[in-house]
């Protein structure tokens, strides 16, 4: 397992980094799937930083058009000059490219994006006179996508799935993997050993009711960390998994709330 000492901090509990690596040098594009809160910008962070390489992010949803792919005409000085998106500018650098939430944008600017990702790592700029772009080669592109049970997620083409040949899954780690990721971000002592199990079968309760959508929300491993550093600031156990657990469920009504409180209760007394 590795430690990062980069400031992404991420633990490579189910080594990903040496399939990425591998792919990376094969020329192969990287699709990291799972849910929220399970590491993935984490480890695309994590792998341009050790490789040194600077990473362009774009997190997509319904208002990311085009132009914050390729870029826009603007006025400047009263000349009209393009200015370049961070698609373009990935390409001319040889940088990494992480699409985020790539299911989560529309279909025109997959469109936009296909071009780019095809053999050929070009595309043509029709908003710039028609000037014809190629990517550096050593060029690289990370998406990462959430399962579509989340809210504004839709299928990807299978045209864009295919420039993606490279296919990482990445779920909630075993319990004492993520013990061991919460002590890797958190001074803990052992007297609060129990109370960091109780809050990972609490976590993982709620995580399961949310994969048969008897719940609306899942908890992240953030939120394990989260539980961790308030009893380790002296805050008691319960009213740590009352504000880091159970809170976010009152915005889906009271009986949400109680509903994740009475497992509170029944775990932590």
């Amino acid at each position: 397992m590795t430690k990062n000492s980069a400031d992404s901090n991420y633990f490579d509990w189910n080594s990903s980094f040496e399939v990425i690596k591998k792919a990376y040098d094969s020329s192969l594009f990287v699709l990291i799937i799972g849910p929220k809160g399970t590491g993935k910008t984490s480890l695309v962070r994590k792998f341009a930083s050790d490789m040194g390489k600077r990473l362009y992010s774009i997190n997509f949803s319904l208002r990311t058009r085009e132009s914050h792919l390729v870029g826009t005409k603007t006025m400047n000085q009263g000349e009209v000059t393009f200015v370049e998106g961070i698609l373009i500018k990935s390409m001319r650098d040889g940088g990494i490219l992480y699409l985020d939430e790539l299911n989560a944008a529309e279909a025109d600017v997959l469109l936009r994006l296909d071009e780019a990702l095809d053999d050929r790592r070009q595309i043509v700029l029709k908003e710039a006179d028609g000037q014809l772009i190629n990517a550096m080669d050593n060029w690289f592109v990370f998406a990462t996508i959430n399962p579509l049970s989340h809210e504004g997620t839709k299928e990807l083409p299978p045209q864009i799935l295919s420039r993606f040949p490279v296919r990482l899954r990445l779920e909630y780690p075993p319990k004492e993997i993520e013990k061991q990721i919460i002590k890797y971000h958190v001074n803990v002592d052992s007297a609060q050993e129990g109370d960091i199990d109780n809050a990972l079968k609490l976590a993982n309760s709620l995580r399961e009711a949310a994969s048969l959508e008897e719940l609306y929300y899942s908890p992240s491993i953030r939120e394990s960390i989260a539980f961790a550093r308030l009893i380790s600031n002296q805050v008691s156990p319960i009213k740590a998994a009352e504000v880091v657990y159970a809170n976010v469920y009152d915005q889906w009504g009271e009986v949400e709330y109680r509903k994740v409180m009475d497992m509170i209760t029944s775990i932590f007394s």
